[in-house]
């Protein structure tokens, strides 16, 4: 008579551990960052102490539309006729590079006006300005920089 209700509740304590190992199981996610630019600055290296030093650099991204465009459709060819302005946006976003190679190579060719090329990630943070102030700061972890060009005016050509 107490074998049998022991047995239900040991078999739902199986079914309920065996549902928490399955729930631990991590999910595939992704989080990749690909951007195309101009250096805003000069990288710069900073070190904490006890920590891994790292360089920094800003890096332009644009983007450009115009607005108010109307197709026109004339036999078989389509026509865009520009009727509207031109729009632009500049984002700014804040390059870090911790691997020890690429840190190193990054801090020592890339210069502002340079047209580079970064694949990362995208990380957000919190610190504590001098005024012992916390602010939150989104920066771009760097697994990869491709130089592209130095900036310099045949380059924009």
């Amino acid at each position: 008579m107490w074998r049998r209700p022991a047995w239900q509740v040991l078999r739902q304590f199986v079914r309920h551990d065996s549902d928490t190992v399955t729930s631990l199981v991590l999910e595939r996610s992704m989080n990749r960052v690909q951007l195309l630019g101009r250096v805003g600055q000069d990288p710069i290296m900073r070190q904490v102490e006890g920590k891994n030093p790292v360089t920094i650099f800003s890096l332009a991204t644009n983007e450009m539309w115009r607005t108010g465009d109307s197709e026109v459709g004339q036999g078989a060819l389509l026509f865009l006729c520009h009727l509207g302005d031109i729009s632009q946006k500049t984002t700014w976003h804040r390059i870090s590079v911790f691997r020890p190679g690429l840190r190193d190579v990054t801090y020592q060719y890339v210069r502002k006006g340079a047209r580079i090329y970064v694949e990362g990630k995208i990380d957000y943070g919190e610190y504590t300005d001098k005024n012992n102030v916390r602010r939150q700061a989104t920066t771009i972890i760097a697994d990869n920089v491709i130089f592209l060009s130095d900036g310099s005016m045949r380059d924009k050509v």
